[in-house]
């Protein structure tokens, strides 16, 4: 699953379960880790992620933030977490203060939900006031996931970042003015248009009555983008739909029918804090099929750590023994994988 699918698939949990979660401890467990998780991060590598992250500021000592994404022992990026609930703008000067204090270049406030992304575009090592980046998990974009996907623990970047940053951010800043102008124009924006095509005398008035004409002229404007981008979908769908047609059997690829669940992953990153100190652990991968999810050392199926039945009603995980016969066991729950950790660290030695 590659990292659109992962956090197109966050998305729908969040929107499924954000009415039951009631405090910021369960706003954290249920989707500020997995959003962690799906930018490559092992958050139960304190190598990696480390939680309650100490940011002392001038004599006020422990002061802690909720996450601190770290490389080579020192952090790159801080975490400052609330309850799904929270309206993040209240909370923002926090993260700044912590930001000041660290070597980070980044810092992002999130309610699980919504994630803001600052850096110092403005004055070196002083968080701007105005985040460079937002995603709304409830709301996403394809340009916004390509954007995030620069987060990801496999390409990121600090430099690359910092230089679209400032893009970003002003783009971000213009397309809010747009936005605003369009619903509701002002004198200038008005006067712009009034300009173009009036050669009179502008009067309060004509001005009235040019605002009025802005509006309708920008809300057809926009119905004809919406229209046009309909047509062109519809006609892209009439031709798949006449090459399905002209197919004598259809073919359906077997990778269209595998989804890899969130509880797999979750499952898939426990296994892997199990052999973490045995291990490198980038060297652990997994393969999804029907039937089963595979964890492989090397990405080799000849090297098998377990298999993970979670297709049924039923939990099993399967390891194989000394003979390299595979002992199916039953899980009540995926937590229940830390229960056969040395039965997983002996499969490990098979291919060290």
């Amino acid at each position: 699953m590659d990292f659109k699918d992962q956090i197109k698939q966050l998305s729908e949990r969040i929107l499924k379960l954000k009415d039951n979660i009631q405090t910021e401890e369960a706003t954290k467990n249920a989707f500020i880790m997995p959003f962690i998780q799906a930018l490559g991060y092992d958050v139960f590598n304190p190598l990696e992620i480390l939680p309650e992250y100490t940011c002392d500021i001038g004599i006020k000592k422990g002061e802690k933030i909720d996450y601190a994404v770290l490389k080579d022992e020192q952090p790159i990026i801080l975490i400052e977490c609330k309850h799904c609930d929270q309206n993040l703008s209240l909370h923002d000067g926090q993260l700044l203060r912590y930001f000041h204090v660290s070597k980070a270049k980044f810092g992002i406030l999130t309610n699980g939900i919504n994630y803001r992304f600052y850096t110092d575009l403005v004055d070196a090592n002083k968080m701007d006031e105005k985040p460079f980046f937002e995603i709304d998990m409830l709301n996403l974009k394809d340009t916004q996931i390509e954007e995030l996907k620069k987060f990801h623990k496999s390409y990121f970047d600090i430099s690359k970042i910092v230089g679209t940053a400032n893009e970003l951010k002003y783009t971000n800043e213009i397309k809010i003015i747009l936005n605003r102008e369009l619903k509701e124009p002002s004198e200038p924006f008005v006067r712009f248009f009034t300009s173009q095509v009036y050669n009179g005398r502008v009067t309060a008035s004509i001005l009235e009555f040019f605002t009025e004409l802005v509006k309708k002229s920008a809300a057809v404007y926009m119905s004809d983008i919406i229209t046009d981008k309909f047509k062109s979908a519809l006609n892209q769908q009439d031709e798949e739909n006449k090459s399905d047609v002209e197919k004598s059997v259809p073919v359906v690829e077997e990778e269209d029918k595998i989804v890899t669940t969130q509880e797999e992953m979750e499952a898939f990153y426990i296994v892997k804090a199990i052999l973490r100190p045995n291990i490198d652990i980038d060297r652990v991968t997994f393969k999804d099929t029907q039937n089963w999810f595979n964890v492989l050392i090397d990405e080799s199926i000849r090297k098998s750590v377990c298999k993970l039945y979670f297709n049924g009603k039923k939990k099993y995980i399967g390891i194989l023994d000394e003979n390299k016969k595979e002992v199916k066991s039953e899980i009540g729950n995926i937590n229940d994988i830390f229960n056969h950790s040395q039965q997983l660290l002996d499969a490990l030695e098979m291919y060290k």
